[in-house]
């Protein structure tokens, strides 16, 4: 069975990352996308376990104190939060579980997760490329793409944190390039597989 892994990816909004983790889907063997869990009502046409876990308020919280969160906030009233119980599930299956998060959240999962995470930035080649294929998308108004340009420049900041970068030239050699981090995810040790490792290499019982 393949082993469960982590692997991150952040980016500017536009960057195209959903578009490589679909073109890619057939090459990086079976994964979880991490989705978030909130305490809000589904809106018209969102499904439990496909946009959002939906959970009761009394719920999240029981899991705020034991722990189960990554990572969570309370927005209008509402919990939103990274719950760790789906994640830890898809990793005992032996899956890849693929978190799109910003650059905070790569740090918080570092901290909790390292040592099964690997990580990727994906970005297109250049600022002006990003802020062409914003406005191509004619999906924002003029506020929200200045303001999403304003946080890229922040974002790619971050670069050196990550082990990898995936620069979004044209989709087709950037899903190849993403199929070849999810590889080499899986084949990252734990400190506990290496211990476990040297202890049977030693031929030690």
């Amino acid at each position: 069975m393949l082993k469960g892994a982590i692997l991150v990816l952040s980016g500017p909004s536009g960057a195209g990352k959903s578009t490589i983790i679909s073109a890619s889907s057939d090459e990086i063997g079976e994964y979880y996308f991490s989705i978030s869990t909130t305490t809000r009502e589904p809106r018209v046409g969102e499904q439990n376990g496909v946009d959002y876990f939906f959970v009761s308020k009394a719920s999240f919280e029981e899991d705020i104190k034991a722990g189960n969160f990554l990572e969570y906030a309370q927005v209008h009233g509402n919990y939103y939060g990274t719950s760790l119980k789906p994640v830890k599930k898809a990793l005992e299956e032996g899956k890849l579980v693929i978190f799109d998060i910003d650059v905070q959240g790569h740090r918080l999962v570092r901290a909790k997760m390292n040592d099964i995470t690997t990580s990727v930035f994906i970005t297109p080649p250049t600022l002006k490329s990003l802020e062409t294929r914003l406005r191509a998308r004619c999906t924002d108004d003029e506020s929200i793409i200045l303001n999403r340009i304003t946080n890229a420049k922040s974002e790619i900041q971050a670069l050196g944190e990550y082990d990898f970068t995936i620069i979004n030239d044209t989709v087709e050699k950037a899903s190849k390039a993403f199929s070849l981090v999810a590889k080499v995810a899986r084949l990252k040790q734990s400190s506990t597989d290496e211990a476990d490792f040297i202890h049977q290499w030693l031929g030690k019982k």
